[in-house]
């Protein structure tokens, strides 16, 4: 039984005329006489509109499921209303492949004051090092990428925003021998063994672009963590580099100290960028996620 049959019985039984309903829907007075032959043959065969008389009259049976065809209309028009706005209302899902710094630390507060405002929006973060996350975004298996270097890539290919900056610190154990000296030289780091991070990560490639005398360090470890980093660093003699924000959280707690190494202001900084593939069309949230971290920044 199709809604606009029950809508044109309605109208026809406020109008009392065919050919103005007709007129009305835009529909010859077939149409219309065939959509409540239509009805009455689904309700089993009944008469809705007695025809034989010259004025347009319900038969009881009209009368009835006049009653009931109002009420029909009304439950739909409701539900379609509420359908309506809860299209409006779906969820949406943002997914996010970042490096460290911004995937942990730099990006969590805009998620979670944009999820205040768009409570239907979900995010996905996947945390990898810039390079992977660049390759991900370029495959679109996500719709954004936060990265701490854009590796050998084009900037051009991308639509990019400055989220942050950073700098490279030194770190050893709060222990380390190191720590008794009033001052601490390149010269002192040599000595001991160095742990780096893994080929692809930004903080690697800034490192190494940056300060001159990396390859003077005595590589021994390749980690692919920074919360591996510093374990590692915690309970030994091993030194290595950490992004300065993560740095001082994990100074904080007891975890680690940071160098401050003699006539060096910092070792190397960085720009924390956050991006999407150039010109791509974004659904409602995902627009709107990127003006908003437009906006704020």
């Amino acid at each position: 039984m199709r809604i606009e049959y029950i809508k044109s019985f309605i109208r026809l039984s406020q109008s009392k005329s065919f050919s103005r309903v007709s007129k009305e829907l835009n529909l010859s007075q077939s149409t219309l006489s065939h959509r409540i032959s239509q009805l009455e043959e689904e309700l089993g065969n009944i008469k809705l509109i007695d025809r034989t008389t010259k004025k347009f009259e319900l038969t009881q049976q009209g009368m009835l499921f006049l009653e009931y065809a109002q009420k029909i209309v009304e439950l739909y028009n409701e539900c379609q209303e509420k359908l309506d706005n809860l299209q409006e209302e779906i969820s949406e899902t943002i997914i996010i492949t970042a490096s460290t710094l911004p995937g942990t630390h730099i990006l969590p507060d805009f998620l979670t004051k944009f999820k205040e405002l768009y409570p239907q929006v979900y995010f996905k973060i996947l945390i990898n090092n810039s390079d992977e996350s660049i390759n991900i975004l370029s495959q679109n298996k996500a719709n954004f990428a936060g990265i701490g270097s854009f590796m050998n890539n084009i900037r051009n290919e991308f639509d990019y925003l400055k989220i942050g900056e950073d700098k490279l610190v030194f770190i050893c154990s709060p222990n380390h021998e190191l720590l008794n000296n009033n001052t601490i030289r390149f010269e002192d780091l040599k000595k001991y063994p160095f742990i780096s991070r893994e080929k692809g990560s930004g903080t690697r490639m800034v490192f190494e672009n940056q300060f001159p005398r990396f390859n003077e360090l005595n590589f021994k470890l390749e980690i692919n963590n920074n919360d591996s980093i510093i374990s590692a660093v915690n309970g030994s003699n091993y030194i290595s580099i950490l992004s300065e924000l993560i740095a001082k959280k994990a100074e904080k707690a007891g975890l680690i100290k940071i160098i401050n190494l003699e006539g060096a202001e910092y070792i190397a900084k960085r720009n924390i960028y956050f991006l999407k593939s150039k010109n791509h069309k974004f659904e409602t949230l995902k627009k709107e996620f990127w003006s908003y971290l437009k906006e704020k920044i």
